[in-house]
């Protein structure tokens, strides 16, 4: 988009948040982990800096949405190029088909749903690859914090609450983040010393005691003496990938995202069939608008569900074949204006998240997602530790030679994307969607916002969202939807479920459009307590 487009400065929809200008851009969804950020980049840090010092901070501050125990992915525009980080685990070594066998699904809570934690390997090698201050300086308001302990914003509190009676039963669950046996309220003051413990250790050490310490052998003798199979040499055989993002064009942006086994190519193919269909730009908002992208979404969700996993199990299929412009015309040809349809894969040919964007006056942008999955994760936590263990292991399947089968040390199907436009080769705009299978969904929706209608960021995450259920069939739509739209919907043959207000499953966003060299707009969503900042 440009600012200078006919859309640039409208603002149409409910929430009239004004988006915020600078040289140095701040979005998270927390107030204090924005602070933090923005006191980085005043002594001196430069936006990786930043980014760790808020994503540190979002683990005490946010411990409902991610924590030390969760996965990290990011997308950093280093001034000349865009490099990708895969910070996701494995599933333990003991975590065999056999093992699994006594279910009827992946387990949603519970240690059989922990896999290794990756996050804390994630900040390292962010601040060892791009960052100019020491690590630990980087943690300081994420220890100052959680020993002195920060008032809970109200969004996050609604989400911490409904989350406590579910996971009461989990072992270290109500001690660590549940005192009394429920969360605290509003505006109260929560403090948690142990996880201050474990953020000094972390940044002491560079976070080898996390893999190879004294935390390390407190995971693993937890999960000895309550059912979980992780051992110290899960945790120490952990390590990281960096990745070349993955992308697709769309008019005249490209959006990139990290590939396999995240489910950011889904938001690739439903662009790219768009792309491919010969639809071209449709009405703002009008029914034929948001048909067009729930059909080409359920086209790709069906893709990804069918074959996207760990890359090392992806049977053959990679990543470069399910963005092939020629397979992805094929898929546009299902597209039909006139009604919904409800497909299957594609034939290949062979031949519950937080998330933060921060952007420096250097030109250096990042793109960075890290989450627990589903709130606090499994409802494990660690005694004394404030580590809330994550539940991507429910991410895979029980589908005997399915490539995304439960199985030892493989990662799992990967919710998470951190996402980056650019036009020319040269960066437009860091952003995210948090909310689980909504990411992909949210991608497509904003990215068509700025390519096609040069829509404000601010604007682009204020409109009402659209959600393709779990199902590939029910289209859940905010309270606040187009009423014409809705009915157009229906007309059309699509199962059309209405929210209600302040529903927590369409996610929240956070974006930094880059204006010129140096100079930023940031928006910040409204469906949480963040904002934008600048400096």
């Amino acid at each position: 988009m440009s600012l200078s487009h006919a859309n640039a400065w409208d603002f149409p929809y409910t929430s009239q948040r004004m988006p915020v200008l600078a040289e140095n851009m701040v979005c998270t969804s927390q107030p204090l982990a924005t602070n933090a950020a923005l006191r980085i980049l005043a002594k001196g840090g430069n936006a990786i800096d930043a980014a760790l010092a808020a994503a540190t901070t979002l683990t005490v501050t946010e411990p409902c949405m991610n924590g030390i125990g969760g996965d990290l992915f990011a997308i950093v525009w280093d001034g000349t190029q865009l490099h990708g980080l895969n910070a996701s685990g494995r599933a333990p070594a003991a975590w065999t088909p056999e093992h699994f066998a006594k279910y009827d699904a992946m387990p949603k809570r519970g240690w059989d749903s922990v896999t290794v934690p990756g996050v804390v390997s994630g900040w390292r090698a962010l601040s060892d690859k791009f960052g100019t201050l020491p690590f630990a300086e980087l943690f300081d308001s994420a220890i100052h914090y959680a020993r002195n302990g920060y008032l809970v914003a109200p969004i996050a509190q609604r989400q911490w609450a409904g989350q406590v009676e579910e996971l009461s039963v989990q072992p270290g669950f109500i001690d660590g983040f549940a005192p009394g046996g429920k969360a605290p309220e509003a505006g109260t003051r929560f403090i948690s010393p142990g996880q201050a413990d474990t953020l000094t250790a972390i940044a002491q050490t560079g976070g080898e005691d996390f893999y190879h310490g004294k935390i390390a052998k407190a995971i693993a003798d937890h999960a000895r003496a309550t059912g979980g199979l992780m051992t110290e040499a899960d945790l120490a055989a952990h390590f990281n990938t960096w990745e070349t993002p993955i992308s697709t064009a769309y008019g005249d942006i490209e959006l990139h995202e990290i590939g396999p086994s995240g489910q950011g190519i889904g938001a690739l193919i439903a662009l790219g069939i768009l792309e491919q269909s010969g639809i071209g730009k449709l009405p703002l908002d009008s029914t034929e608008y948001f048909h067009a992208q729930i059909e080409a979404m359920k086209l790709s969700f069906a893709d990804i569900y069918r074959y996207v996993a760990d890359p090392d199990h992806m049977q053959g299929v990679s990543a470069a074949e399910l963005l092939d412009p020629a397979y992805l015309a094929e898929r546009a040809k299902l597209l039909d204006p006139n009604k919904a349809n409800f497909p299957g894969p594609g034939k290949i040919h062979h031949g519950g998240t937080t998330y933060l964007t921060v952007a420096d006056s250097k030109g250096m942008m990042v793109s960075l997602i890290q989450s627990n999955f589903k709130g606090f994760g499994s409802g494990v936590v660690i005694p004394n530790t404030g580590i809330a263990m994550q539940n991507r292991g429910w991410g895979f399947n029980l589908m005997p030679g399915h490539p995304n089968q439960v199985g030892p040390n493989k990662r799992p199907f990967h919710t998470i994307i951190p996402g980056f436009l650019t036009r020319g080769g040269k960066p437009l705009m860091s952003f995210g969607v948090m909310g689980g299978s909504l990411q992909a969904q949210g991608h497509l929706q904003v990215a068509i916002r700025i390519g096609d209608h040069g829509q404000n960021p601010q604007a682009a995450i204020d409109a009402p969202r659209w959600r393709i259920d779990d199902d590939n069939v029910t289209v859940a739509v905010e309270w606040n939807f187009p009423p014409q739209a809705i009915a157009g919907l229906r007309a059309l043959g699509h199962k059309v479920v209405i929210a209600k207000r302040h529903s927590d499953e369409f996610g929240g966003s956070q974006a930094i459009l880059r204006v010129a060299e140096g100079e930023y707009l940031g928006g910040s969503d409204h469906r949480k307590d963040g904002h934008a900042a600048g400096y």
